[in-house]
C-alpha cells in the first residue's frame, strides 16, 4: 500500500465524519473535514504521478473516493435544503448514467481504459468548489456571487461532461477511438 492509496483511503474514511458533522450542525467541522478530504484528492494524484506510484487499485479507488465524498456532500446539503434538490438530481443522474455505462462496457467489451477525461476532472473541481461555497455560506461567510457562479458552472459542466462520457462510451462500443 503506497502513500497515494493511503491518502485515498483516508478520503473515504473522512466521508462519514463529514456527513456526521454536517447533519448534526457542526458546520465548521464539516467544512474543515471537507477541505482536508479535498486536499487528499489533490495530493494523492500529484504524489502518484511525481513518484511514479500509480497503481491499478488507485485507478479504481480514487474516482470511487471522489464519488463518495461528492455524493455524500450533495445529498446531505440537499436534505438540509442548503442547495437546490434539482442540482442533486443532475449530479447523481450523471454519475448513475456513467456507472451503468461502465458496467455495460465492462460486460460487453471486457477490460478498457477508465481514465477520467479532462472535462470530467474539471467538473469534479467545480463540484468541489461549489460544495465549499455552500459550506462557507452555512458557516456564515458571505461568498457573494461565487455561489451562484459555482452553481451555474457545476450544472453546465455536469451536463456537458455527462454527455461527453456517453458519447465517448458509444464511440468505444462502436470500435472507434474515444
Amino acid at each position: 500500500m503506497n502513500l497515494p492509496n493511503i491518502l485515498t483511503l483516508l478520503r473515504i474514511l473522512l466521508v462519514p465524519l463529514f456527513v456526521y458533522a454536517l447533519i448534526y450542525g457542526h458546520s465548521r467541522w464539516a467544512l474543515g473535514v471537507f477541505v482536508v478530504a479535498g486536499l487528499t484528492d489533490a495530493l494523492d494524484g500529484a504524489i502518484a504521478r511525481m513518484c511514479n506510484q500509480q497503481t491499478t487499485l488507485g485507478r479504481y479507488l480514487d474516482p470511487l473516493a471522489d464519488k463518495l465524498l461528492l455524493t455524500s456532500a450533495f445529498v446531505s446539503l440537499a436534505v438540509l435544503a442548503r442547495i437546490p434538490f434539482w442540482v442533486l438530481l443532475i449530479v447523481v443522474s450523471r454519475d448513475v448514467i456513467i456507472l451503468v455505462g461502465t458496467v455495460v462496457m465492462h460486460i460487453t467489451q471486457g477490460a478498457y481504459d477508465i481514465t477520467p477525461s479532462l472535462l470530467g476532472k474539471v467538473t469534479t473541481f467545480f463540484q468541489l468548489a461549489f460544495i465549499v461555497c455552500a459550506l462557507l455560506l452555512l458557516v456564515g461567510v458571505d461568498v457573494g456571487a461565487w455561489f451562484e457562479a459555482a452553481l451555474v458552472m457545476v450544472v453546465g459542466l455536469t451536463v456537458l461532461s455527462g454527455l461527453h462520457y456517453v458519447f465517448r462510451g458509444i464511440r468505444r462500443m462502436n470500435g472507434e477511438p474515444a
